[in-house]
């Protein structure tokens, strides 16, 4: 039976990580969890320890002393996942905007239709995001035209942070070179996996901005992303070294 994990980073988010990691546990696939929690201050590790009492086996936890970026957070939590040899990993956001009811369907991506790198798209059919003020919504998905542009992939949704990978992907790239931390990080992951000629598919999915806890949305993170496509453009991508 194939082994799936659910890498979910947190910071702050004691209003859902509970909610979240049992809606996870209720699926009938047999996911597993990995949470990498950022030293938050309003208590979110306390519920995880507590619940990892009841779900001993299934859910995991790596706790690092402060918010040190999203991409680093699923870099420690991709070479975790591979260490342990699950086969499917998978990126989460804590606060319900994926739908945890998507996952089978990313994993059916991959595991039976071919796709080595599976995307929960907001865009492939249209706009399908709800609650977003429409500056947002135009923002975001005129910065996946300026990626698809610029990098020459034929991915909608560009910076989407719903995905499921094959470990072999994981294991190609050098995870060590990836050096986006911010949303920048989901750029940089799909255009090194598309580069390296893994076959990519995105799925339809309706995005549902949180309604519990705070966006760690900023202007940063998106300068981050804009100068950095630019960078990514000139580089040269080869896979890891054994």
């Amino acid at each position: 039976m194939d082994r799936k994990i659910v890498i979910i980073p947190t910071y702050n988010e004691k209003e859902n990580i509970e909610n979240i990691i049992r809606a996870v546990f209720a699926l009938k696939e047999g996911f597993h969890i990995l949470v990498i929690e950022d030293g938050s201050p309003d208590g979110t590790s306390s519920i995880v320890k507590k619940m990892q009492k009841e779900f001993p086996e299934r859910l995991h936890m790596i706790e690092r002393t402060g918010k040190l970026g999203l991409g680093t957070a699923y870099i420690t939590g991709f070479k975790w996942s591979v260490r342990e040899g699950y086969d499917y990993i998978f990126e989460m956001d804590a606060d319900f905007s994926h739908n945890p009811e998507d996952l089978p369907r990313l994993y059916e991506a991959c595991s039976k239709e071919g796709a080595d790198l599976a995307i929960g798209s907001r865009y492939c059919n249209g706009i399908s995001v709800i609650n977003w003020p429409i500056g947002r919504v135009i923002m975001s998905y005129y910065a996946s035209v300026y990626v698809r542009t610029v990098l020459g992939m034929k991915i909608y949704d560009t910076t989407a942070g719903f995905k499921c990978y094959r470990r072999r992907v994981l294991e190609t790239i050098d995870l060590d070179k990836i050096r986006m931390k911010g949303y920048g990080f989901q750029i940089e992951m799909k255009y090194t996996t598309y580069r390296l000629g893994f076959k990519i598919k995105e799925v339809p999915i309706i995005f549902v901005d949180r309604k519990e806890g705070t966006s760690k949305m900023s202007s940063g993170i998106f300068g981050e992303a804009f100068w950095g496509v630019m960078k990514l453009k000139m580089r040269k991508i080869r896979p890891k070294q054994a």
